[in-house]
């Protein structure tokens, strides 16, 4: 299923409550008991939160750390496709997380995007054909001790623009023209 498809489906980038509703029954969140608690309306803002469930813990009974990075995966990518619009491009490029504490209660993700860092992309991609800015989001615990961070780093360029349609061919001369015969070639019985 490709991306834009999938992002429809999702309830796209226009609509934050829609994209929340829709995300929290997406399988693989839904599946690993990821939930978006708060949108902001102008996509500047995700909170996320994760319970850990035992279809969600690892052999020891903490957080799965697949589920830790999962639930940090596609929020940067969602916030700067809603906010810069129709004319950039932006992909997820790669990630690392770094655990720092085992964690078996309830673990919450903020995402913030500011004006200051969407003024920039903008700023460098005057200059140069992409920018693969990094965003570094803490995943932390009920006590708000962080249990893991995460690194995304984002592909970002402005799209190509489509190059104008030639002009419909006009037509020639004699264009269009039906053949009549002629009747003195006309053969007879």
């Amino acid at each position: 299923m490709s991306g834009s498809v999938l992002l429809k489906l999702l309830g796209g980038t226009q609509s934050p409550a829609d994209l929340r509703r829709w995300v929290n029954f997406w399988p693989p969140f839904f599946g690993m008991g990821i939930r978006i608690v708060h949108i902001a309306p102008d996509m500047k803002a995700v909170h996320v939160e994760m319970k850990l469930r035992f279809w969600n813990a690892n052999y020891v009974g903490t957080h799965f750390g697949g589920s830790l990075f999962a639930m940090t995966d596609p929020f940067y990518m969602l916030m700067l496709m809603a906010n810069l619009g129709r004319d950039y491009i932006v992909w997820d490029k790669a990630a690392s997380i770094r655990d720092r504490k085992p964690e078996k209660g309830t673990v919450r993700a903020d995402f913030r995007l500011s004006d200051a860092q969407l003024d920039d992309i903008r700023d460098k991609l005057k200059t140069l054909p992409k920018y693969e800015p990094t965003f570094t989001v803490e995943v932390k615990d009920e006590q708000g001790e962080v249990v893991a961070a995460v690194e995304k780093l984002i592909h970002v360029r402005k799209k190509e623009p489509r190059p104008a349609e030639p002009p419909p061919p006009q037509p020639r001369s004699g264009d269009g023209m039906q053949p009549t015969a002629c009747p003195e070639r006309a053969e007879g019985p």
